[in-house]
């Protein structure tokens, strides 16, 4: 929805099909996905056994303005979880995201000038993956090694084929899913 909506769900298949950007349980068993093109997955999971919570969220660059991220994190906390880890999946590079200057501007004064890149082209970018690393670390949650992901733009398979779908670079209408849960017996 390229927002800041997050769902609890207490079920399993509880909110299935709703529109929203992300979603946090901690019931096993609950599968929660989210699905990208170009914007950023981010996947999280608390890091007490005895507190399992899982959390994903969809974080395309109004979202990401928006706090779905910080929400994500809060909603995982009032559910219990203390440590969080989390794991940024495949999105699209600052070399393939071209970005308008207000726009830039904008992203630029909430996350810092990190944001702020250049396509291989030279015009302005947005650089997703520092923006969500900078909304993460201001959540105070642990932070993996810091990689960047697969470009859903760029990066192609040992054929040169596209591995992901892209709808900035090639107007793709599929998605890639990012999946988390908790296995029922954990905890």
């Amino acid at each position: 929805m390229h927002g800041d909506r997050v769902m609890q769900v207490l079920h399993p298949g509880e909110h299935c099909g709703v529109a929203a950007d992300a979603a946090v349980t901690a019931v096993p068993g609950a599968v929660l996905s989210v699905l990208t093109a170009d914007c950023a997955p981010v996947l999280m999971w608390s890091t007490d056994p005895a507190r399992p919570v899982v959390g994903a969220a969809h974080a395309g660059w109004r979202g990401l303005y928006d706090g779905v991220l910080e929400r994500t994190v809060d909603a995982m906390r009032v559910l219990g979880a203390d440590q969080i880890e989390w794991r940024l999946g495949p999105c699209i590079s600052a070399v393939a995201y071209e970005f308008g200057h207000a726009d830039l501007t904008t992203m630029a004064l909430r996350f810092g000038p990190d944001v702020v890149a250049a396509t291989a082209d030279g015009a302005p970018a947005l650089d997703l993956s520092a923006a969500v690393w900078s909304a993460m670390r201001a959540t105070g949650t642990d932070q993996p090694d810091r990689r960047l992901p697969p470009c859903t733009a760029t990066d192609a398979g040992a054929t040169g084929s596209p591995t992901y779908f892209s709808w900035r670079a090639r107007r793709d209408s599929g998605r890639q899913a990012g999946l988390i849960w908790i296995e029922p017996g954990d905890g």
